[in-house]
């Protein structure tokens, strides 16, 4: 599975982003991850193959959503109201087995894309 995360960007604070992230192939479940400086990457939320369940980490529910069009093999990460603290690259990736928040379940990975809210 091969994975193209994209729509990265600088947005002010209050802003709207929105990524895409083009797979491959596979009926994986799928997350958004991000990394900050000098932080380890954490989980942002995922979504099944199917995109009837999804999860989130509690810093970003009710702002950010996550779905997946499988016809087009893209699925994205809505952003609202974005918080300087949203600040990191963000990844997806491909799960294989285990928790939908560790990245040790996750087996495929895109390259990043960055985003900077500016307050």
């Amino acid at each position: 599975v091969q994975l193209q995360a994209s729509g990265g960007g600088l947005v002010q604070a209050g802003g709207s982003l929105r990524l895409s992230c083009a797979f491959s192939a596979g009926n994986n479940s799928m997350a958004w991850f991000r990394q900050a400086p000098g932080k380890e990457r954490r989980f942002v939320g995922a979504i099944s193959w199917s995109g009837h369940s999804t999860y989130y980490t509690d810093s970003v529910k009710g702002r950010f959503t996550i779905s997946r069009d499988n016809a087009k093999n893209t699925m994205y990460l809505q952003m609202n109201s974005l918080k300087p603290e949203d600040t990191a690259v963000y990844y997806c990736a491909a799960r294989l087995r285990g928790s939908y928040s560790a990245t040790s379940s996750y087996a495929y990975w895109g390259q990043g894309t960055q985003v900077t809210v500016s307050s």
